[in-house]
């Protein structure tokens, strides 16, 4: 799947750990030395705002899509090779946006990223639907539950309908003692499955303090499982982690600068030439708690 670069990671309802995925499947590619955009697509009810340490007047997706600013603009650092895109909170501004220019924001950060991820709305929308179509191929997320199975056949509906391809299911909040077969669930959704997130104690503590969970616990089972998934997805081998044996997944010590901005990820320098203080970039990864604690109590 290494020719495919842009993901939309998509559920069929909300509280089953879209965001949660997005975030670790983002985090995991980063740490492998890739640059990241994760794109906040949910026009109405925005998740990644958290992100970044966002004033009222911050410059985000819903200005890019209004026409009143550039991508560059609203794009926000939040570590090493890794950037965000946020949509914005307010009605009023969402009111302004324009779903059709997504298209040309994916088409933009395709040409600058080695991966994309657009972080998808739950339910039925025009703007929900159109980043379906616009990815190179569509991450189901779900749980093992029976309704979110359920909603997941809509969400491949809506995929077929805008014209997208879904490269595969990943369940999260697994049980390993279940009695639930989940290669059957993928099968009876006629998709690959790509990787079981276990329940993790570790998740919940990654929120609260502030880092992604690959980071947080990379050696824990649901950090070896996203790093799994972020493996298959890129057609990549990275290190085995100590505690898993059968895994060829663990990062190594990330020692790749060619990211030290948002600017710089794309290649360019600031306008005077400095990286930006230690202390906005601590600031932007300490809000991945929130971010993630507002979008879904999945852990």
């Amino acid at each position: 799947m290494s020719h495919e670069t842009v993901y939309s990671i998509a559920s069929g309802k909300g509280g089953v750990g879209k965001t949660t995925t997005t975030v670790n499947l983002g985090t995991a590619l980063a740490q492998a030395g890739k640059r990241v955009a994760i794109v906040d697509v949910d026009l109405g009810m925005a998740n990644l705002a958290g992100f970044v340490s966002l004033t009222p007047d911050s410059t985000t997706l819903h200005d890019v899509l209004a026409g009143n600013a550039s991508v560059e603009d609203a794009t926000y650092r939040l570590a090493e090779n890794i950037v965000a895109v946020p949509s914005g909170i307010g009605l009023d501004e969402y009111a302004e946006t324009s779903p059709e220019g997504l298209r040309e924001v994916v088409s933009e950060l395709r040409s600058t990223y080695d991966y994309v991820l657009l972080d998808v709305g739950a339910g039925i929308s025009h703007e929900t639907v159109l980043p379906l179509g616009l990815a190179d191929a569509v991450v189901l997320v779900s749980t093992p539950e029976p309704a979110a199975i359920q909603d997941s056949r809509k969400t491949i509906e809506l995929t077929a309908r805008a014209g997208g391809t879904v490269a595969g299911l990943v369940l999260t909040r697994t049980h390993p003692g279940s009695d639930i077969s989940h290669p059957d669930l993928a099968d009876r959704l006629d998709l690959q499955l790509l990787e079981t997130i276990p329940e993790d104690s570790a998740a919940r503590e990654s929120v609260y303090a502030g880092t992604p969970l690959v980071a947080y616990e990379p050696n824990g089972p649901a950090a070896t499982a996203y790093r799994h998934l972020a493996a298959e997805l890129a057609g990549i081998e990275l290190d085995g982690t100590a505690d898993d044996p059968d895994a060829d997944d663990n990062t190594d010590d990330n020692d790749n600068t060619d990211t030290t901005t948002a600017e710089d990820a794309a290649g360019s320098e600031t306008e005077d030439g400095n990286s930006p203080e230690s202390a906005d970039e601590t600031s932007a990864t300490d809000d991945v708690s929130s971010a993630i604690t507002e979008a879904e109590s999945d852990h």
